[in-house]
């Protein structure tokens, strides 16, 4: 069985930087294309970002484009997501999940991780 946890959200100022992280045990990540999504204060899960199965391919929301890098190291089983540039408005929970394809919809992602909170302060 699958089993993904995050883990290095936290408190930060506006304008800083964060990595977030997710370890993917159970199963070896290579089979997997990636994403992370987030979820803001009393709103819907979104898409944040995803990543093919070998990194060849990376897809971003445009609310994050330019500021967030999401990677991976397969040997290590690892995904991660950089934060730069943080606004008050990227204060949510982030979650990785696993997907069947590279996707930036929810639906397509099959096992998930339990978050890990972001708070970015004005």
């Amino acid at each position: 069985q699958v089993q993904l946890v995050e883990s290095g959200g936290g408190l930060v100022q506006a304008g800083g930087s964060l990595r977030v992280s997710c370890v993917v045990s159970g199963r070896t990540l290579i089979t997997y294309p990636m994403g992370w999504f987030r979820r803001p204060p009393g709103k819907e899960r979104e898409f944040v970002a995803g990543i093919s199965w070998n990194g060849g391919l990376t897809q971003y929301a445009d609310s994050v484009k330019g500021r967030f890098t999401i990677s991976r190291d397969n040997a290590k089983n690892t995904v991660y997501l950089q934060m730069n540039s943080l606004k008050p408005e990227d204060t949510a929970v982030y979650y990785c999940a696993a997907a069947a394809s590279l996707s930036a919809s929810h639906h397509d992602y099959h096992t998930w991780g339990q978050g890990t909170q972001v708070t970015v302060s004005s």
